[in-house]
């Protein structure tokens, strides 16, 4: 079985935020370094410290920005951030600007998968990602296929099997 999608436009603000908050969870122990460096006021008693530190973490995070912004302007990635539909089955997703021009991405590409409210983000590296969200799916059984589709490949958890809970009854 195919999964086929509704055509779909990735905003370039989605791209921004689902990058910075790639890169947050990936390198969440930056913010310590920035603290190491805060930490040199014990040493040396200067508030130097301490506005470096916070500095140089704004300094990263503005590099990453900068970064996801840059993306968005770039002609080659243009093709990202165009209207395109799905067709996802169990060998690979295939994405498609029109019936004759797509792309193939083998399954063995995708790092990890995150599940949202509204979305699967499928993580192929830092900066490359496919957001496919849950109105793009023409029917509760695609989108159910896709997450059976996830749980297979290993990037989702098993469900737990369905096992009937029973409560104690106290006499």
């Amino acid at each position: 079985m195919i999964v086929k999608t509704k055509k779909y436009q990735l905003e370039t603000g989605t791209y921004i935020k689902l990058g910075l908050t790639n890169i947050l969870k990936e390198q969440w122990w930056v913010v310590l370094i920035a603290i190491a460096i805060g930490c040199g006021y014990f040493w040396i008693a200067s508030w130097w410290w301490i506005s470096m530190a916070i500095l140089a973490y704004v300094l990263y995070w503005l590099f990453w920005v900068i970064q996801f912004a840059g993306v968005t302007q770039m002609e080659q990635n243009k093709v990202i951030f165009e209207k395109m539909s799905y067709e996802i089955d169990s060998r690979q997703i295939l994405m498609k600007l029109n019936a004759q021009q797509g792309m193939p991405i083998k399954w063995d590409l995708i790092k990890k998968v995150d599940l949202t409210k509204e979305a699967y983000i499928l993580t192929m590296s830092k900066a490359q990602f496919i957001y496919l969200p849950f109105k793009i799916f023409n029917t509760e059984n695609e989108r159910k296929f896709m997450e059976a589709i996830l749980r297979r490949k290993g990037f989702l958890p098993e469900q737990p099997t369905g096992k009937i809970a029973t409560a104690e009854v106290k006499k």
